[in-house]
């Protein structure tokens, strides 16, 4: 029997390329499936839902969302790393966590996120808003911290990028907590596995998915998806 699958995104979900570099734009309809999980990426969101903003910090394991099926959700996916600069938080402090914006920020800066929803045709837009203004006092993305993302996502080992960048294990360690919320290693982990997944939808067989992504073989690969996103990469695909 052939393991290709071939998948479409949830029903009633959107994204699209935000104007801040490396974030995603995304909207959920009220009337959207709810059965799809949300998988760890890396990333951290900032969240609108029925009014009220949340930040969403990195997942290392799958999330179920518990907004009912009424709930109109909107969200910028942050590109990983670059989150923790623009909400003011350290990754790790919110890890596996959805908190609202307001017990995060100062009074003033909560005040204007919500005045600039409030003043966007769209929440979706709002967020972008928000986005670009904290942006513009950030300042640019931590050129480091981008190249760690792009090497450990292209294969490669975590002591190989702590070396090209001259970096002690354990600041790459620390850097990596503030700015993932999670380890080195487990970024490696989770990014292998959007990568192994991408091909899965894409129609690549499974064995073929572990030997091109590092896995030591299928039964590897299919380990690693069940610990990271709670189910099996055929059931995962089916959602």
């Amino acid at each position: 029997m052939s393991d290709t699958v071939e998948i479409h995104p949830p029903q009633g979900y959107r994204e699209r390329p935000a104007q801040l570099a490396g974030a995603v734009l995304w909207t959920r309809d009220p009337a959207a499936d709810l059965i799809t999980p949300v998988l760890p990426d890396g990333s951290m969101d900032l969240l609108w839902i029925d009014g009220r903003l949340f930040i969403a910090g990195p997942d290392t394991r799958a999330y179920h969302p518990a907004a009912g099926p009424s709930s109109r959700i909107a969200g910028i996916r942050f590109y990983p790393g670059t989150a923790p600069a623009l909400l003011d938080v350290p990754a790790h402090e919110l890890r596996d966590r959805r908190v609202e914006l307001a017990d995060v920020w100062t009074r003033a800066d909560a005040h204007r996120a919500s005045a600039l929803i409030t003043a966007a045709p769209t929440p979706a837009q709002g967020l972008e808003s928000i986005a670009q203004w904290r942006a513009s006092s950030s300042g640019p993305a931590d050129p480091i911290l981008c190249h760690v993302v792009r090497e450990l996502r292209s294969g490669a080992q975590v002591s190989a990028v702590a070396e090209a960048l001259e970096l002690a294990p354990r600041r790459l360690h620390r850097m990596s907590l503030s700015a993932f919320g999670y380890s080195p290693k487990t970024l490696a982990r989770i990014l292998r596995m959007q990568r192994a997944l991408a091909l899965a939808r894409a129609g690549t067989p499974f064995a073929d998915t572990a030997a091109r992504t590092g896995y030591s073989d299928q039964a590897h690969l299919s380990r690693e998806i069940r610990a990271l996103a709670g189910m099996s990469l055929t059931q995962l695909l089916h959602t």
